[in-house]
């Protein structure tokens, strides 16, 4: 696929080093699983490494009073948000982000999965319609980035 899509010269010598690789540092054989028109390629580590879960946002950065002033998409999605409902469109404009996918997977999933925004219409999550509001989590959680502002 990526050799018809010009993405590379060759396929293999890379993949099989990774291969080769893995097997030496006696990690589990990395995986290549087709679903559909996308490919998912997973390389295991031969250590954690530890990502932020539960809060993106450090003291430091919950100074902002705009939403582009922040380092941290979840608090300029929130802050975005902090005047009522909007879509993922207007919230794309609001923080001049022109690549949806960076949009979602950096801004809308993680706030969506720390229930810190919700969905006006759960039940249809692709709709044209389909607007995001803060949650009770999302207001508190703005709350308190503006208190620790404070300190």
């Amino acid at each position: 696929m990526f050799r018809e899509l010009d993405l590379i010269e060759q396929w293999g010598s890379g993949v099989r080093r990774m291969f080769k690789e893995a097997e030496a540092l006696g990690l589990p054989r990395p995986e290549i699983i087709e679903t559909g028109m996308r490919v998912r390629f997973t390389v295991y580590l031969a250590r954690s490494i530890e990502l932020p879960t539960e809060r993106y946002v450090a003291k430091e950065e919950t100074g902002a009073q705009s939403p582009t002033q922040s380092d941290n998409p979840i608090l300029k999605l929130l802050l975005s948000l902090q005047d009522g409902e909007k879509s993922s469109g207007e919230l794309r404009s609001i923080l001049n982000i022109k690549h949806r996918p960076t949009f979602m997977d950096n801004y809308l999933h993680p706030a969506l999965g720390e229930e810190f925004i919700e969905m006006t219409i759960p039940e249809k999550p692709s709709s044209r319609l389909q607007k995001y509001r803060l949650t009770p989590n999302g207001r508190a959680f703005l709350t308190q980035a503006k208190k620790d502002e404070k300190e």
